[in-house]
């Protein structure tokens, strides 16, 4: 099935005048076989058959008929009207086409006389059930019709979702349950748990002045930092552990990466609200000041003060969801009339922009062999942000796929990221819910739009790394803290792993930009407003009216990487190789994917041909660029 989704899977207009006679609820083929897979561990809660699912943002009144379950993994609609499996674009082998995470669940409404009635989580309906409306933390939205459904199927699996999608424990996560047997097969990242592993960055940076400190070991000092600390030289264990009570968090300055001349990049919390009195900052400040070569005052950052709280980033994110995901076609085409007014009262591209002309800042200063001190609330959003950010400018190493995933470990997820309170992945009536790792992913994926060639991993590896942080199997983005993660009674699992997820290698070779060279140079990023973009295929894959067929970056990449896989075939030749070498690697020129490839339903060639195509085998890549900077493939229109 070829046909784009807005042709073949059609929206609901009207939920209760949808007409029987389109439905193959009515035909002779039976639903009730319709069974959802399911993993080692998972089982299904509540079920309702003969449920209508409509496609987001459609002209026609149509859907496609199927069984809808929950299970203490996922929302699963099953369908007989499934793509076949080579049709279906970057397909993980967790969920389904049609499946849901239940940790991705975000919003439950009960569509009632064409309007939407928000259900509270944890709680009951009474009623007949005829329609949901369901939006998710990565903006994916489906709606579902239980018109042709056995009586109470809708409410009972209404019942189901309410209660197993906002679970209030952590140990009702589903990675508890999960029995799958855990093969890692990774050996370059990094996991920063151990003494050798932050030795081992020291000695790769040539910073000097810094030591590895066991004074937080067993989280005697603070609980969301980790276990091994690195700390200016001349601190004793006994000054940091007094320093950092008076600290919020108990986070005292640690540094976090630094040059060869000395300058580094050091992260910590504000004072406690009690505290008046700055000496042991000041003591601290001036530790830092002695680890510097040239002892050098280092240069201190208040980004509570210039940057965004969590609460507004959760505030401009509702609100470019509602923009991205719209709830029907009419407000749809409103928006789109001023649609880059909409945006801009997002304010998302303005936190984003706030946090790379940080990034830059700091960038400039280390540049110039001056430690920066970046110092913020508890210091475990923006400094997360900024801190990664600043390396990625300065450091190209960080620019790699082992790079970047070994950043994430580093200042993500040891240095206590509250990944399950900002995700919502338990509960709260108090909800600090907010997707600032989202920030973070938009900020990298607007420096490679702006360095194409600076970065070896593409736009569809940042998409994905953001749904991947929503499946509730992983423990990377499942916890708090390092102490909440080690002490947890399960079988931890690395979303670095991506074999777990998906089992054709070329679905990961996606991952892997063909322009990438090795940039050395410190980048310096356009930071204005006007050279900005919106996230095209993060946010509006979910919406088919706006995916291009054999258009947008996508094509571009594609024949990219078919005039690469040309170049090698040539280099061979040339070097008196095999006549035929790399022949065998170059795609057919006439494929199509659309705008959001990998992850839409425009194109018109199966997915199996299309991934066999764009996959280039890294055997035949050269260490240096193929098509540098001056390529004409850049060049602007």
């Amino acid at each position: 099935m070829n046909d784009r989704m807005s042709n073949s899977f059609k929206s609901y207009v009207g939920i209760e005048d949808y007409d029987l006679q389109s439905s193959n609820a009515s035909g002779d083929e039976s639903l009730t076989e319709l069974n959802p897979r399911l993993l080692p561990g998972e089982m299904v809660i509540a079920e309702a058959q003969n449920v209508l699912l409509f496609a987001p943002v459609s002209k026609q009144n149509q859907g496609k008929s199927g069984t809808l379950s929950v299970t203490n993994f996922k929302l699963s609609f099953v369908t007989t009207e499934e793509r076949p499996k080579e049709n279906v674009c970057q397909q993980s082998c967790l969920l389904g086409e049609h499946d849901v995470c239940l940790s991705n669940v975000d919003v439950i409404c009960q569509i009632v006389d064409k309007k939407k009635r928000k259900l509270s989580p944890g709680t009951s309906v009474s009623g007949k059930v005829k329609g949901l409306y369901i939006m998710c933390k990565n903006m994916k939205v489906m709606t579902f019709s239980f018109k042709f459904s056995p009586v109470g199927h809708g409410k009972t699996l209404t019942n189901a979702l309410l209660h197993h999608a906002f679970p209030r424990r952590h140990q009702l996560v589903f990675a508890y349950d999960f029995r799958e047997p855990y093969y890692s097969c990774l050996q370059d990242s990094c996991w920063f748990r151990l003494e050798r592993d932050w030795q081992l960055e020291l000695d790769r940076t040539g910073c000097s002045g810094w030591k590895t400190s066991a004074a937080n070991y067993n989280f005697h000092i603070s609980t969301s930092l980790p276990q091994w600390l690195v700390v200016p030289a001349t601190v004793l264990d006994w000054q940091l552990v007094d320093a950092a009570r008076h600290f919020r968090a108990s986070r005292p300055p640690v540094w976090c990466w630094g040059t060869k001349h000395g300058a580094a990049l050091v992260r910590m919390a504000d004072l406690l609200p009690g505290v008046t009195e700055r000496t042991q900052e000041n003591i601290m400040l001036e530790q830092i000041r002695k680890s510097h070569p040239t002892l050098k005052p280092p240069n201190l950052l208040d980004l509570g003060k210039d940057l965004p709280s969590p609460r507004d980033v959760q505030i401009s994110f509702n609100k470019l969801r509602d923009l991205c995901a719209p709830a029907s076609l009419e407000q749809f085409q409103l928006q789109e009339k001023d649609f880059l007014a909409h945006v801009d009262s997002t304010r998302w591209l303005h936190y984003i922009s706030l946090c790379l002309a940080k990034a830059d800042e700091a960038a400039k200063a280390m540049h110039n062999d001056t430690t920066v001190v970046l110092q913020e609330g508890d210091g475990r959003d923006m400094c997360c942000v900024v801190a990664s950010l600043v390396q990625m400018l300065v450091d190209p190493y960080w620019r790699t796929h082992v790079g970047f995933q070994t950043l994430v470990q580093k200042e993500w997820v040891v240095m206590g990221h509250p990944f399950a309170t900002r995700l919502a992945h338990v509960y709260q009536e108090d909800s600090e819910q907010s997707p600032v790792f989202l920030v973070f992913l938009d900020c990298v994926w607007q420096l490679t739009q702006q360095f194409p060639t600076a970065f070896e991993f593409t736009e569809t590896f940042l998409t994905t790394v953001w749904d991947s942080a929503h499946i509730s199997i992983f423990d990377t983005f499942l916890f708090d803290c390092e102490r909440d993660r080690l002490l947890a009674d399960m079988t931890l699992r690395s979303v670095w792993d991506w074999g777990e997820q998906f089992q054709d290698q070329r679905d990961i070779e996606l991952f892997t930009n063909p322009l990438y060279t090795v940039e050395n140079s410190i980048l310096r990023p356009q930071c204005s407003i006007s050279m900005l973009s919106l996230w095209s295929q993060c946010y509006h894959r979910w919406v088919p009216l706006l995916e291009i067929p054999g258009g947008g970056q996508p094509q571009i990449d594609m024949y990219i990487r078919f005039l690469v896989a040309e170049i090698v075939a040539l280099q061979s030749r040339l070097e008196g190789g095999d006549s035929s070498a790399g022949d065998k690697f170059l795609p057919k020129t006439d494929c199509h994917v659309g705008s959001f490839f990998p992850f839409g339903y425009g194109g018109g060639q199966p997915a199996a041909l299309l991934s066999s195509s764009l996959a280039i085998n890294s055997s035949f890549l050269a260490g240096d660029a193929l098509l540098d900077s001056q390529s004409l493939l850049n060049a602007p229109d």
